[in-house]
């Protein structure tokens, strides 16, 4: 086989995907997502901590920081790196951020090509949502007035762009997994939460925010 078609090389479908200079990962998925795990359930584990103890606040709230916190890190952090890293298959050692996007490019190839309606999501995700993320934590310990609206906000800014990435797939014919395995595992399951968790945190929001315009409404009611 010719050196060029050596460095073309890689897991991704479509398999004849142009990746010049491929880099096959590093890292097993057991490390890869062991790493992620540990790293997530520290983050998590920290806020519910520091949060019991600093704060008087109810539960919910409570595990909602722990929320905004890990998936605030994991826009900044993991997608913002993607965004980028252009060329994150071309790294030869084993950086931890370009082996989770050369695993995860398995479920979805598009990573791997730099799609552009994926960078574009994703790399907004990272710059607007992340910082929000951040900014509802604190805006739920320290109770501020736009808790909810934030929190609103930047729920209905993940629906849209989990939205967006899965329909703008299905347009383009939704054959982007190497195999069943990673379509589920990567593709349908990881992206679960970020569909799950903002549509009850919406839910939830609506109620406070209606709740709140009902309370106002009554007593200018009897003010008059």
């Amino acid at each position: 086989m010719a050196e060029s078609e050596i460095s073309h090389t890689h897991p991704y479908v479509p398999t004849d995907l142009n990746l010049p200079d491929f880099v096959p990962g590093f890292l097993s998925q057991s490390t890869i997502i062991g790493v992620y795990g540990v790293s997530s359930l520290l983050v998590v584990s920290l806020i519910w901590i520091l949060s019991g103890r600093a704060f008087k606040i109810s539960k919910t709230d409570r595990l909602l920081m722990c929320w905004w916190a890990f998936t605030g890190l994991t826009h900044i952090i993991l997608e913002g790196y993607f965004a980028f890293s252009p060329e994150f298959y071309k790294e030869k050692t084993a950086c931890y951020l370009a082996e989770v996007w050369k695993e995860y490019s398995k479920g979805d190839s598009r990573y791997a090509a730099r799609d552009a309606g994926v960078v574009a999501v994703e790399g907004l995700t990272a710059v607007l949502e992340g910082p929000a993320c951040l900014l509802a934590v604190y805006a739920i310990a320290t109770r501020k007035s736009y808790s909810y609206i934030l929190q609103l906000a930047i729920s209905l800014g993940q629906l849209y762009g989990t939205a967006v990435y899965f329909i703008t797939s299905y347009l383009e014919g939704d054959n982007f997994a190497a195999s069943p395995y990673y379509y589920y595992a990567y593709y349908v399951a990881a992206n679960a939460s970020w569909v799950v968790i903002p549509s009850l945190i919406v839910i939830r929001c609506w109620k406070k925010i209606c709740a709140a315009f009902q309370v106002q409404v009554q007593k200018k009611s009897k003010i008059r």
